[in-house]
């Protein structure tokens, strides 16, 4: 049979063999375009920004253009020399890029902050290696001139504490031209930048500087919060900032004992939710986070490092958000928050990327319609009621 359908497929006239063939490769050509280009325009496309209920500091009108638009993601853990295989680091890549570039392009946030574990390797990569990570860094999360990026250090970016040196955030603070322990305000809106690594509380060089930084920061924001009719002479030569309370930005989240609180599709897996936390691993100590309450009294805390979603509250009144990992090789369903965010109030939106096992499906879905359109071309595939009726005669001729 097989010889005879490879001569009915040679005697079909050339024209009609070229025809099917542009067909086959259109056809694989179109699943190729929506499941590495498209597919990220549909998902994100269906994200919009949330609406803000404060308004602008003073009484003064709120418009679009005093509430900012921010965009956070977390964890996207570039692969390097030592543990990334070629083909994965190629994968999630292009997903990371795709997604980005087409968030930036749909979305149009004024700032996009990332929360840490930018790199997997930086703890331990060579100079080398680290500039070609670098490298690809800048090219798969290029940005417009009208978006400001800023990043947060990471355990994998500069290693644990015991990894900790100088050398790796001064190398980590060059590229991305960040210090510890600082402060960025923009419109009117005040973001505290903690290097949630040095929190570890023992004196260490790189800990006393960053702590050092974070209580100088802290009493620059206290002075500014004050009443203006309030006297106080520790405050009389403080340059004041906007009086917005501040939001903090860092990777590591403040204590809690586990995930087993945290819901959500992309919360943690029902098995991981009951291990406890292990501080200074999982989570800061409880001491350092009752530092940054009490040092800073954020309105809002952003953190990322467990790779699952959570919202916690502190004190009973200050939220805490975990942003899950930017990259599927840590989820199948990635996502990044969006934020509109003035001086007075936020409100935060979560934007899915497209499901990894979904693509998968229309590539699976697409290659077995693929086999079946050339075993029909090539008469392999017999009419259902010809091969029903080759089994009867069988049947009877037995």
């Amino acid at each position: 049979m097989l010889s005879s359908s490879l001569t009915t497929v040679k005697s079909l006239p050339l024209k009609k063999r070229l025809c099917f063939l542009l067909k086959l490769v259109g056809f694989v050509s179109s699943v190729f375009i929506f499941c590495e280009f498209l597919i990220y325009y549909v998902v994100i496309f269906q994200c919009r920004w949330p609406e803000v209920e404060g308004g602008a500091p003073m009484g003064e009108k709120q418009t679009s253009a005093s509430v900012l638009k921010a965009m956070i993601l977390a964890d996207t853990h570039l692969l390097g020399e030592i543990k990334g295989h070629w083909f994965d680091k190629l994968r999630r890549e292009w997903q990371m890029e795709r997604s980005f570039q087409t968030a930036l392009w749909l979305l149009q946030p004024d700032i996009v902050f990332i929360l840490g574990d930018v790199f997997d390797e930086g703890k331990w990569s060579s100079p080398q290696a680290w500039a070609d990570d670098v490298r690809r860094f800048q090219k798969m999360f290029k940005y417009p001139v009208s978006t400001e990026l800023v990043v947060i250090i990471g355990n994998h970016d500069i290693g644990f504490h015991y990894e900790m040196t100088t050398y790796k955030v001064n190398r980590f603070e060059k590229v991305f031209n960040l210090t510890s322990g600082k402060l960025i305000t923009r419109k009117g809106i005040n973001f505290v930048l903690v290097n949630s690594v040095a929190m570890e509380g023992d004196g260490c060089a790189v800990c006393s500087t960053s702590e050092a930084k974070l209580v100088a920061l802290s009493h620059k924001l206290n002075c500014s919060l004050q009443k203006p009719n309030h006297s106080n002479k520790r405050c009389s030569d403080v340059e004041k900032l906007p009086a917005s309370e501040p939001i903090l930005l860092q990777h590591y989240p403040l204590y809690r004992k586990s995930d087993a609180e945290c819901s959500g599709e992309d919360s943690a897996p029902p098995e991981e939710k009951n291990i406890p936390f292990k501080e200074k691993y999982d989570v800061l100590s409880q001491e350092a986070s009752q530092k940054l309450i009490w040092w800073f009294h954020p309105r809002l805390i952003l953190s990322g490092h467990t790779h699952s979603a959570c919202e916690v509250l502190h004190a009973g009144k200050i939220p805490e958000i975990s942003v899950p990992s930017f990259s599927w090789r840590n989820r199948n369903n990635p996502s990044f928050i969006m934020g509109s965010v003035t001086p007075t109030d936020f409100s935060l939106q979560k934007c899915f990327l497209p499901y990894e096992s979904r693509v998968f499906t229309i590539y699976c879905a697409a290659g077995a319609l693929f086999v079946i359109l050339i075993l029909a071309h090539v008469q392999l595939l017999t009419p259902p009621f010809y091969f029903a009726q080759r089994l009867i005669s069988k049947h009877k001729a037995v």
